[in-house]
């Protein structure tokens, strides 16, 4: 038998219940908090007076009365008083969105960190770094939390394996934390792809798309990187690796892997994988891989045929990949992302010449493929959503105001 909820724990999440309520239907007045929640009238009242105390809401005029009666107060969120900052770490940069709580950016930063490979510090440094900045710009906005998005399996709050960036374990919160002595506020530590697989799952349902129960998201960058939902959540795993596609092996005497293995996806799949084999000078992949894509691009919508003919391969490599995770999970869905979305023309020959034996063998187990549509940004997007998340969930963590002069906080978007 489950033991009940102490009486903190039910006013936290009272108090999340009612604030959640005034961002999807303000201005709303108490007496409708009441009727949609189920709460009583005046616990309603207390926990208003609660959230305005911590400056996340405030009345906003007066509506017509419901009935008999004064008219009724009107509550909306102040989406200024609590910024999130969203961070994620690619091979080469950091890149910040730090948003308020209806989701709009306000602030914006995307820094080289110049690490070398296998050294954790100087990004945690430009982290830091990056962080205060944007802590400076916040004036009187509460931090709320800082989330950072890794190429790399997160296992307990640390960084397992960045093998793209040549991490060990790492706990790169610490880290951060560190470089930020006077930031009062939570840090947490996320896989990028994870993050990424959340925001294109709910982009394409707005865009009216169903999903199957479980979906295999797949995306490419400097490294591949792969997430498996389950009921549109995150499937970790016994060691926060599911979903791990880029080291799934697709060949048992293929190409060395920086995993110890032979043959992983991820040695035909990742840029610098693709475009050596397209012919593309090893120099532009190195230290310019914005260069190498889109010169990639370039030669594939000319037509080149030693281009074509390396996302063709790649393409039966990632076939090959999402045949054996359909098999181990019975998936019925994979995303393509990050620029696999932007290749699929080139990449879907292939993949299909190695689904169709399995779609044709069993006739009503159906294997869909999609394309993202959130791009480079998607990482971004789902860190934003997180952090939002976290916060709506948790106002009692944004403090008390300590003065009886409420700041002039910016509107949404402003």
């Amino acid at each position: 038998m489950n033991a009940p909820a102490a009486s903190a724990d039910v006013r936290r999440a009272n108090l999340s219940l009612v604030l959640r309520h005034i961002e999807a239907h303000g201005p709303c007045a108490r007496t409708e908090i009441a009727a949609a929640t189920g709460l009583a009238h005046a616990s309603v009242t207390a926990m208003v007076a609660d959230l305005a105390e911590r400056g996340l809401v405030r009345e906003t005029g007066a509506g017509a009365p419901g009935g008999r009666g004064r008219p009724r107060r009107l509550l909306r969120v102040v989406h200024g008083r609590v910024w999130t900052v969203a961070v994620q770490v690619t091979h080469d940069m950091i890149r910040l969105r730090a948003t308020d709580l209806s989701g709009a950016t306000v602030h914006t930063e995307d820094t080289p960190h110049g690490a070398p490979f296998g050294d954790p510090g100087p990004v945690a440094r430009e982290i830091g770094s990056t962080v205060a900045r944007a802590v400076e710009q916040a004036g009187g906005a509460h931090l709320g939390l800082v989330v950072i998005a890794v190429p790399g399996a997160v296992i307990n709050g640390k960084v397992g394996h960045a093998i793209g960036l040549g991490w060990r374990t790492t706990d790169l919160t610490a880290l951060v934390a560190a470089q930020l002595p006077h930031v009062d506020c939570p840090i947490e530590v996320v896989n990028e792809a994870n993050m990424a697989a959340l925001a294109e799952y709910h982009a394409l349902t707005a865009e009216g798309a169903t999903h199957p129960d479980t979906v295999v998201y797949v995306t490419a960058h400097a490294g591949v990187g792969g997430c498996l939902l389950i009921g549109g959540r995150v499937h970790h795993g016994s060691h926060g690796m599911a979903g791990e596609v880029g080291h799934v092996p697709v060949s048992l005497d293929g190409p060395p892997c920086r995993c110890g293995s032979r043959g992983c996806l991820n040695t035909y799949l990742r840029l610098q994988a693709l475009t050596r084999a397209a012919g593309i000078p090893e120099g532009t992949g190195g230290p310019a891989p914005a260069a190498a894509r889109a010169e990639l691009n370039r030669r594939l919508r000319a037509g080149d045929e030693r281009a074509r003919a390396a996302l063709d391969t790649a393409g039966h490599a990632l076939g090959a990949a999402l045949l054996a995770v359909a098999s181990v999970t019975d998936a019925g869905e994979a995303i393509l992302g990050g620029h696999l979305a932007d290749w699929a023309p080139w990449l879907m020959p292939g993949i299909d010449a190695r689904l169709i034996g399995r779609r044709t063998a069993i006739e009503h187990v159906r294997f869909a493929v999609s394309t993202g549509v959130l791009g480079a940004d998607a990482t971004l997007a789902g860190v934003v959503h997180v952090g939002r998340e976290q916060v709506l969930a948790m106002p009692a963590g944004v403090p008390m105001y300590t003065s009886m002069t409420m700041p002039t906080l910016p509107e949404a978007g402003a």
